[in-house]
């Protein structure tokens, strides 16, 4: 049984391709080459079950990836994982460089200014083409941060603390 702390979300199922049992993913990470070099994968369904798989293929596709599993040949068998979530071990990742770091240890931050303000929580990120946002709630409101070096002071992720640089007016949105 497989301890869902060392699991990384890294992607999700949205559609098959072809009739072959190919999956069309979509890319959490953007990262082929871990994916490409996993050996296997874990899927995750709408109850929560895990399942894990021997990947056969992995190629680039429109901002995702197509995966094609051991298990599966064939358009029928793939119908039913639409919507599954896909999961790396994080020692199938690597490590990640100075100053980056995997959502999964960014959720949950507490978000404080430069002048000791508390903001709230980190409670998710989405992309945007040019860089992260972090969306931050507080009691009564929430706060949309772009993941950039002007605004991100200091992110400590043993601490469960990240310091803030607002840009003028970034909080009075």
């Amino acid at each position: 049984m497989i301890d869902q702390d060392e699991l990384v979300l890294v992607g999700k199922i949205v559609g098959t391709h072809g009739i072959k049992g190919l999956l069309k993913v979509y890319s959490y990470s953007g990262n082929i080459e871990s994916l490409q070099s996993a050996g296997t994968v874990f899927l995750k369904d709408s109850k929560g079950t895990l399942s894990e798989h021997v990947i056969r293929s992995v190629s680039a596709h429109a901002g995702g990836f197509i995966v094609g599993l051991d298990d599966f040949a064939d358009i029928n068998l793939v119908l039913p994982l639409n919507g599954c979530e896909l999961y790396l071990k994080l020692s199938q990742l690597p490590v990640p460089d100075e100053d980056e770091y995997y959502w999964r240890d960014l959720i949950g931050l507490a978000v404080v200014t430069d002048e000791g303000a508390e903001l709230g929580t980190l409670v998710d990120i989405f992309e945007t083409g040019s860089n992260d946002i972090y969306v931050v709630r507080g009691a009564s409101k929430e706060y949309l941060i772009p993941a950039i070096a002007d605004v991100i002071s200091l992110v400590d992720v043993p601490g469960k603390k990240m310091i803030i640089t607002p840009l003028d007016g970034l909080l009075d949105l």
